[in-house]
């Protein structure tokens, strides 16, 4: 059906969070809540996803959790028809859930790949594929898939990731050209360091294939000054209330963003000696755990 209605920012808008339960995807939801949004929390994690849903009901907001594993497709197309039946439309979807794998490529098994691929790539696209179409039919929409930082520069230490990551930047952009002419918007988050669980292991469901002592990784991202992921949400929701299509938060980060886009090569290199002195500060031998 053709709605002559548009898109809401964000009093009174229909909102799916993939990811919900914590980090990045928790923020978004309590941020939207508090802007008047209906979100839909999407995680595994549904006793945890339930648990930020019920504090949102009770600050006034309005959400519900869901339990779904994002590379389950049938499962996502569901959830979007039933949203969209019980509430008469779907102004907004995240496509936010993700792990990370942390060790060079040679300690990946091709498991490790299939994972982190089927996660974050091929959940960001069930969710695209799951929505897309409706927000066409609908006439309008907001499609906002996170990415990261990786994606915008190299990634040594986390190859996989950072494909991935590489993966959504390319995925959104094309989308957004392809889908303004629809009515859809399209936006891409490439976030610095978010003081979020996925700094510690990779996250519930990320792996670390070496052995580094916590207090050591701590130290690292204590250097790169990580946002809290509520400051972090804010900024991000400013910059979708405007339609912009690739967000990088904190903004200092757009440093590298910028290095990379006019040097390339140079970009590489100082990933490289980022990467050495990394394992240096380490005292890090890269072996499978």
């Amino acid at each position: 059906m053709q709605s002559n209605q548009g898109i809401r920012i964000f009093d009174k808008a229909t909102t799916i969070v993939t990811g919900g339960a914590s980090g990045i995807g928790r923020a978004l939801g309590e941020e939207l809540a508090i802007c008047g949004c209906e979100v839909i929390l999407v995680d595994r994690q549904i006793e945890l996803a339930e648990k930020v849903a019920s504090e949102i009901r009770c600050s006034g907001g309005k959400a519900t959790a869901v339990e779904i594993d994002v590379t389950d497709f049938p499962a996502m197309e569901r959830l979007v028809q039933e949203t969209v039946r019980r509430t008469g439309r779907l102004d907004y979807i995240f496509n936010n859930a993700g792990i990370v794998i942390v060790g060079t490529a040679d300690l990946y098994n091709i498991e490790d790949w299939n994972q982190i691929i089927n996660v974050n790539l091929r959940g960001v696209v069930n969710g695209i594929q799951a929505a897309y179409k409706v927000m066409i039919t609908q006439g309008f929409g907001h499609i906002v898939n996170t990415a990261s930082m990786a994606g915008c520069m190299p990634g040594p230490g986390s190859v996989a990731y950072t494909t991935t990551k590489h993966a959504v930047v390319g995925l959104s952009t094309s989308l957004r050209a392809e889908a303004e002419p629809k009515g859809v918007r399209v936006s891409v988050i490439c976030p610095g360091a978010v003081r979020t669980p996925i700094l510690v292991g990779g996250g519930r469901y990320g792996k670390m294939l070496v052995d580094i002592p916590q207090e050591k990784m701590d130290r690292l991202w204590e250097k790169l000054k990580p946002i809290s992921p509520n400051l972090f949400a804010v900024k991000v929701l400013k910059s979708i209330a405007k339609n912009k299509a690739i967000i990088i938060v904190p903004a200092w980060w757009r440093v590298f963003w910028w290095i990379n886009r006019l040097s390339p090569s140079f970009g590489m290199w100082l990933s490289k000696r980022h990467f050495q002195k990394m394992q240096k500060e380490l005292g890090l031998e890269m072996r499978r755990k």
